[in-house]
């Protein structure tokens, strides 16, 4: 056995007896981490109350070999989760983050970058007006650090360069784009506008300033919000539960 500390989101908890839960923690250094928080439940205890589904914590996890559930011995809440004010739509959009970390991500497979973007999203669920931003981000960047991010640059088909105005195609099974030249009418394929693919392509870039002043309208939001969940829902197998409750 080892003992480790490291900085957690709390991504999941089950009761497991009248004081303690099951806890699954998205770990900056050691990625989804499930454990069991003996007493965690009692108002006085080594967890100072800090085990509240999306809070940020500093944690001591007692790391035991096989099958066995680690122990998480100690926490110190970093930062509770508090969506925008009276607004469930930003408290679902956090349990839609916990859900795709918790159903997208393996045990003990660390993710640092992913780690420090979910982070940046729920703080930005704290103060943003809508929701469609920080979440189709948050999408992406897991796609992306999943190595499952569906080529947004050349066709699926020919593998040929896509350029704004080509008239490309999202292809729903295959979950990637095809080219004006590829498009075949027995291939599952929606229409995705020219200004729709630069907005997705300044989505997965960096520059939070940037993303910041984009203005994109109704059919874009449809378009994008299209390609996005086919590329989730094909990765997951099936369509995340707490999608509906954001309403886009």
């Amino acid at each position: 056995m080892s003992t480790d500390k490291t900085d957690a989101v709390v991504i999941r908890l089950v009761d497991f007896s009248e004081s303690s839960k099951v806890v699954t923690l998205f770990t900056r250094e050691f990625g989804k981490v499930s454990g069991l928080a003996k007493g965690a439940k009692r108002l006085k205890s080594a967890f100072e109350l800090s085990i509240d589904l999306l809070s940020e914590c500093r944690v001591v996890l007692l790391r035991k070999s096989g099958s066995t559930l680690d122990l998480v011995t100690e926490s110190k809440l970093i930062h509770r989760f508090q969506p925008l004010t009276g607004s469930l739509s930003h408290l679902y959009a956090g349990y839609y983050v916990a859900e795709l970390l918790n159903a997208l991500t393996e045990e003990d497979d660390p993710h640092i970058e992913l780690y420090k973007f979910a982070v940046h999203t729920l703080k930005e669920l704290e103060s943003t007006e809508s929701i469609f931003i920080p979440v189709t981000r948050f999408e992406l960047a897991l796609l992306r650090e999943m190595g499952q991010l569906p080529d947004f640059d050349t066709c699926t088909i020919c593998h040929s360069e896509l350029h704004l105005g080509d008239g490309a195609r999202f292809w729903v099974s295959q979950s990637g784009l095809i080219c004006s030249q590829c498009g075949r009418s027995e291939y599952d394929s929606t229409e995705i506008h020219s200004g729709t693919l630069a907005l997705l392509r300044k989505l997965l870039g960096e520059d939070d300033h940037l993303v910041s002043r984009l203005v994109i309208n109704e059919r874009q939001k449809k378009e994008l919000r299209r390609l996005v969940t086919s590329a989730v829902t094909y990765v997951l197998g099936k369509r995340p539960k707490t999608l509906p409750m954001l309403r886009f």
